[in-house]
């Protein structure tokens, strides 16, 4: 069985446990995006719904989206959120750029769970292991979901998987970014190349820092233990009566 049947399986039986009866993924033209579209299609045949929710986007991100979708086969409801946007800035005081910036995946979040309510579906996440291990995702935003198909998979893995799914070269090539703002890259946000970062965590699971320089493990290590909360479930205060 090949890793992308693997995957389809479990998201079937992840929503037939749940009670569901279909999934829900953003679109953003992104690899990670691409996949689990891709992934969901085949596991839930007509039983999918692929979002597009541009938001200050770039013209290319949905231009890509249209194609994944176009190609194969997948459902899609376009929602601009750049309204929505403008209309909450004017409500609040100003925010600094990582505030008004988390903004938007939260955005999409809710549009996300609005039309999972709506269809009795899941929302799939797009989130992979590398973006998870250093807490790259907005908590409550992108990482709020029900399942993350690709979370038990480093970045270079899913790059090689969109390769087996036919993903377009182009959007695997593309330079990984959240949209978080204009000229936004996530390995510039990082501070690490994927390839890196991915060594990085493979050696740290490894237990050692064999083949991998000790001064990324430590920042890794770094950003693993500051994120620590963005992987947990809230803390809970206990009465001692």
């Amino acid at each position: 069985m090949t890793l992308a049947d693997q995957i389809c399986r479990w998201i079937q039986q992840t929503v037939k446990e749940a009670n569901s009866s279909g999934v829900v993924v953003g679109l953003s033209g992104g690899i990670d995006s691409s996949v689990v579209g891709v992934l969901a299609r085949r596991a839930m045949g007509d039983h999918v719904l692929g979002l597009i929710m541009p938001c200050r986007s770039q013209p290319t991100d949905e231009e890509y989206a249209k194609l994944v979708a176009s190609r194969f086969g997948i459902p899609t409801v376009r929602v601009d959120l750049a309204p929505l946007l403008d209309s909450f800035l004017e409500l609040v005081p100003p925010g600094n750029e990582m505030a008004q910036a988390n903004l938007k995946p939260r955005l999409r979040m809710l549009t996300l769970y609005y039309f999972a309510n709506s269809r009795g579906y899941l929302v799939a996440g797009t989130g992979n292991k590398s973006e998870l291990m250093v807490g790259y995702f907005t908590k409550y935003g992108d990482g709020g979901v029900d399942i993350l198909p690709l979370g038990g998979l480093l970045k270079t893995q899913v790059r090689q998987l969109a390769r087996d799914l036919g993903i377009p070269q182009e959007i695997i090539a593309r330079p990984p970014s959240a949209g978080l703002w204009a000229g936004q890259t996530d390995e510039g946000e990082l501070g690490i190349t994927y390839e890196d970062l991915d060594k990085a965590i493979e050696a740290i699971e490894r237990g050692g820092a064999s083949g991998c320089d000790p001064a990324v493990i430590a920042v890794v290590q770094g950003m693993y233990e500051r994120s620590r909360h963005k992987r947990s479930l809230p803390l809970i205060f206990q009465p001692s009566f």
